[in-house]
């Protein structure tokens, strides 16, 4: 693997300092218990203290439950929620509980806000935000934030409630050629709000012809190019991310611990934004999303 990671970084104003790589739950996502256990202690071992899952992640949450226990009160553990009204919310939070082996959440996110109609529901009478007030209260979760793809919903978010964090794709491809991020992490310096980034090592859509070696991923992650999985780690940290959540297979969690110091200790040159600006050109028609 490599040497343990000793940086913490600030996310936001939480109070939490967090490794500047966190485990996306999506890892352990349809594999064995035994391989699960094996992720998640390697891991913990190599100074990862943030670990990222959701009831959507398949049995993310059965296999990565077990696998945390023994080193729970060691790290910070997020979960989500789909539903945007309380009574179906508060379920699946105590489910989301139970599987997990936990008697709180570090950070509890409404998950994948897309429209203004979602987010009129979740701030609306009986909807799931007055859930997170109250469980916040009662300490069955110690923040709360959201997470979504679209830049328009979080910032409609942002201006209801002071989130304490938020899960985005700082994804270079996006941010070069579009702009992507730039309002999100903008608000996030200036507001103190702990900033997550998601899809930094996404490359772009699968075409057809794809050998599908990360057969978990909706898209294509980097992996042909260390010089540009680099690259697109630094453009997630310039982009003021506390902590990069990897992709969903161990693999890719692997490069991003190997390189993790290397990017932190040397910002983006000019050389890798020469990089990312030719390659965010050459998957223009084929970015993960079209703003």
């Amino acid at each position: 693997m490599t040497m343990k990671l000793t940086e913490r970084r600030k996310l936001g104003n939480t109070g939490y300092l967090v490794s500047p790589v966190a485990f996306g739950g999506i890892v352990t996502m349809s594999e064995t218990q035994a391989d699960a256990d094996r992720f998640v202690a390697s891991a913990v071992d190599s100074g990862i203290n943030y670990f990222d899952v959701a009831p959507s992640y398949g049995n993310a949450e059965d296999r990565l439950g077990p696998a945390l226990e023994p080193y729970r009160k060691e790290v910070y553990l997020a979960c989500k929620t789909e539903f945007r009204d309380a009574k179906r919310a508060e379920q699946e939070l105590h489910a989301s509980l139970r599987k997990l082996r936990t008697d709180h959440f570090d950070v509890y996110q409404m998950h994948a806000l897309s429209t203004r109609e979602d987010i009129d529901v979740a701030f609306g009478p009986g909807g799931v935000m007055e859930l997170m007030r109250r469980a916040k209260e009662e300490g069955i979760i110690r923040k709360i934030g959201f997470s979504t793809h679209s830049e328009d919903a979080a910032m409609q978010a942002l201006e209801l409630f002071d989130f304490d964090t938020v899960l985005f794709p700082m994804n270079w491809a996006l941010g070069v050629n579009t702009g992507w991020g730039d309002r999100i992490s903008a608000y996030a310096a200036s507001h103190g709000t702990g900033l997550l980034a998601m899809k930094t090592l996404a490359h772009r859509k699968w075409r057809e012809e794809d050998p599908r070696l990360h057969p978990k991923g909706w898209y294509k992650p980097v992996y042909e190019s260390e010089k540009l999985g680099v690259a697109a780690m630094k453009y997630g940290l310039y982009k003021g991310a506390a902590t990069l959540v990897s992709p969903g297979n161990f693999e890719r969690f692997r490069f991003m611990l190997e390189h993790i110091e290397e990017c932190l200790s040397e910002p983006l040159s000019e050389e890798e934004w020469a990089l990312l600006r030719a390659e965010a050109s050459a998957v223009r028609g084929e970015m993960i999303f079209n703003p």
